[in-house]
This record gives structure tokens, C-alpha cells and sequence, in this order.
């Protein structure tokens, strides 16, 4: 594994106060490793046998059943994912699979287990992380469940210009069909969602997104600091 690789990781907030003999341990057997966009690394179901982190790259997290998929969650970098199951020694609840061409260190989840029982300062931190994962994904739910398709879109492309640092005008971050699944619609609804917010100021072609009355969009999605 290189140095930068190293850094990136105990700069993590995950890593960044463990002890120094704990991290080295940690790392001892955790190996960097290259994958393929449309890789499926996780299957859910299985035993969660490390703990990834991804260092370049986007990985979805998705759930499936009864022949049907939805995206959970989009993992960037650089940042460690599914740690619950790792500390757990349980199945995956989701599966993962790149996005794009990804970098990945992987870290043994009997090493994660281990730290977490003699380093109390990174038992902290993982208290912290999954709790930080947990109020996430409560998040995500009450707008999946408290709001409309046309709600969640507004929402959705007003974190998006926040993030550009609030341009009118951007490209998606990902394909529609992703988007569509991680907001739970089709991508038929949300094909009709985009042209219901032509009437809320959004003006949609392929990628890009142009944004001409925020403050009309705001009054659709109402941001909340308790779901955004």
C-alpha cells in the first residue's frame, strides 16, 4: 500500500485518533487493490469479511428483492462503508458495486473487530460513524416517505447546487436511471417530475440542470433541517 494511501486513511475520522500501534496493527494485513467500473464487490447476504474504503472512484450500495433493486446509497471518496457488519461479524444487508473504474483498500474485519475492542478511542469514533450512518439513512427515509416524487427531486437538485457552491446551472452526478432509484421512482417518474418543475423554475436537457427561480423550488421542497 503507498504512503498517500495511508494518510488518506488515517485522516479519516474513523482512523484519525487511533493510537499509533493500533493503526500500524490495523494495517498490517489491509491491501490496496484496483477494480473495474460494473464490479460488484459485496453481495448481500454474505459475511462481511473487510471493511472497504474507497480512495478514487464512486461505489453504489443497493438492496435487492423479488426481483427488484434500489440504490441505498453512493459512496465517494475517500471514505470506509458498510462498517456495521464488519464490527457485527454479520451478513451484508446491501450489496456494492462500482460505478466507475475505484480504488479500494481493504482492511479484515476480524483487524476492525479487534481494534475496536482495545482502542477505546477508535471504539468512539466507530460509535460515531455509525451513528452518523444511522441518522443518514433515517434522512433519507422521511423524505422518502414524508415527501412527493416532485418534492424529493427538488430537494435532491437543491443539495446539488448547494454542492456546486449554489450555481443555477450543473450536471447531475450521476445518471438518471441512478438518481431515479436512489430517490425511489422510476425513471419514468422521474422523467415527469422533471418537466413538473419546469413550472418550479427547473429547466432539465440530458445532464445539465439550469435552476432560474430558487426561491420558487425552495417553496416546493421545503428544506428542513431534519431531513436535508
Amino acid at each position: 500500500m503507498h504512503d498517500h494511501e495511508l494518510r488518506e486513511i488515517r485522516d479519516l475520522d474513523l482512523f484519525r485518533n487511533m493510537a499509533t500501534p493500533s493503526f500500524e496493527a490495523l494495517m498490517q494485513a489491509a491491501y490496496s487493490q484496483d477494480f473495474p467500473a460494473e464490479l460488484q464487490l459485496v453481495r448481500q447476504g454474505m459475511r462481511a469479511n473487510f471493511l472497504h474504503v474507497l480512495t478514487a472512484g464512486r461505489v453504489e450500495l443497493f438492496a435487492e428483492w423479488s426481483d427488484q433493486q434500489t440504490t441505498m446509497a453512493i459512496v465517494e471518496p475517500v471514505t470506509s462503508f458498510i462498517l456495521a457488519a464488519c464490527l457485527r461479524d454479520a451478513r451484508h444487508l446491501m450489496s456494492a458495486r462500482t460505478l466507475q473504474p475505484c480504488k479500494l483498500v481493504l482492511i479484515p474485519a476480524a483487524d476492525v473487530r479487534a481494534a475496536f475492542r482495545r482502542d477505546p478511542d477508535f471504539a468512539v469514533d466507530a460509535a460515531n460513524e455509525l451513528a452518523a450512518g444511522y441518522r443518514s439513512m433515517v434522512r433519507h427515509t422521511k423524505s422518502l416517505k414524508l415527501r412527493s416524487s416532485r418534492e424529493r427531486l427538488a430537494a435532491f437538485l437543491l443539495r446539488n447546487a448547494d454542492e456546486h457552491g449554489g450555481s443555477r446551472g450543473f450536471s447531475l452526478p450521476y445518471e438518471k436511471k441512478l438518481i431515479a432509484s436512489y430517490l425511489g421512482m422510476t425513471p419514468e417518474s422521474l422523467s415527469r417530475a422533471f418537466r413538473a418543475l419546469a413550472e418550479h423554475g427547473v429547466h432539465n436537457q440530458g445532464a445539465r440542470v439550469t435552476i432560474t427561480d430558487v426561491e420558487k423550488l425552495k417553496a416546493l421542497a421545503s428544506p428542513n433541517a431534519l431531513i436535508e
